[in-house]
């Protein structure tokens, strides 16, 4: 099973909206094949692994390792459990159980009702973490948040900018901190900011220093007041502007209209679960990662910790009660908060 999880994790970024699958088949003790699902639409952890055992004649002998139960429905391709009850694979253990309604017990059923022993439950705890934005999905239906920002030693996320015309971002982390934030944005469906971020930084929130795909770019524009050279206008990927004004769609811009009157954040969250988005990455100033946190909207949050000091600027959002875990990236330290 820790196999299953170590192959799983590579599809991390490309198996999405499809949670993360490995799978390893056993014969004496000795694996003679394994897999993982690589892609969205392409072939399940459970095919791949059975297509790379060279004699097909030790399946009946053998065993399957998988930490999601096997799906028991045609979506995009055929149900995993029918090609196992089809080799005569004779035992499958599983890490957890899959909380899609459509699948949801019914894999597990149907394996043990054609006569093969089924083990569950092993390294639950870890199966679950791995596909946390999949149950999150799933079970609270909304997409799995992550905050993330960079401060200073003194607890600064910006200088005091002003008028002073700088729109680019100020600088906190080391280059190897900002290349981790490519790979963090490539393993998410979506990417967030807020007004004030677009027009101070003109970020581009795509995978430049990282192999990967970009995620889905997300701005909160309330009065539609960005101007249209931003680099996030730029048509080169699909971006979500969510505004007071108006629904429309205008190349590769589409314009989702909310009602400010009250909290966006419920409202936003349940737009992408309908759209089939799972997770989301926050990279958005003070105001909205404050909103995120005070409403109790957020999973993980990951904040930086530069050597520098600012002195005076933008206070950092502020996490309470919740005991991080730190890494350090030369002489960055990361706190990773995890919401309970």
């Amino acid at each position: 099973m820790n196999r299953c999880l170590g192959l799983a994790e590579l599809g991390l970024g490309f198996a999405a909206p499809n949670p993360l699958v490995g799978s390893v088949i056993v014969h004496h003790n000795r694996i003679i094949g394994e897999g993982y699902h690589q892609v969205f639409g392409g072939p399940h952890a459970e095919v791949n692994a059975i297509e790379a055992v060279a004699d097909k004649s030790l399946l009946t002998g053998s065993t399957l390792y998988v930490n999601l139960e096997p799906c028991s429905h045609s979506g995009k391709t055929p149900p995993c459990a029918d090609l196992i009850i089809k080799t005569g694979i004779p035992e499958v253990v599983i890490g957890t159980s899959d909380p899609n309604p459509v699948v949801s017990g019914n894999g597990i059923n149907k394996l043990k009702q054609a006569g093969i022993r089924v083990i569950s439950g092993v390294l639950e705890d870890r199966c679950l973490e791995l596909n946390r934005r999949f149950f999150t999905f799933h079970n609270r239906k909304r997409p799995y948040v992550i905050l993330k920002w960079a401060q200073t030693r003194d607890g600064f996320m910006d200088i005091d900018r002003g008028d002073s015309g700088i729109h680019q971002p100020t600088w906190i982390s080391n280059e190897i901190s900002r290349m981790l934030v490519h790979k963090w944005r490539s393993e998410e469906q979506a990417i967030l900011i807020g007004t004030q971020t677009a027009l101070m930084d003109n970020p581009r929130l795509n995978v430049r220093e990282w192999p990967g795909n970009s995620p889905i770019r997300m701005i909160i524009d309330r009065n539609l007041r960005l101007p249209g050279d931003l680099h996030v206008f730029d048509n080169s990927s699909l971006t979500l502007v969510f505004n007071g004004i108006k629904d429309s769609r205008e190349q590769q811009t589409e314009y989702v209209r909310l009602d400010f009157s009250g909290s966006i954040l419920d409202q936003l969250l349940t737009f992408l679960y309908a759209r089939n988005i799972q997770s989301v990455f926050v990279e958005g100033g003070q105001k909205l990662l404050t909103s995120f946190i005070s409403e109790n909207r957020w999973d993980e949050a990951r904040v930086f910790t530069g050597q520098g000091k600012f002195g005076h600027g933008l206070p950092a959002p502020v996490i309470a009660h919740v005991e991080p875990e730190e890494h350090r990236i030369r002489e960055d330290v990361i706190f990773f908060y995890y919401n309970q």
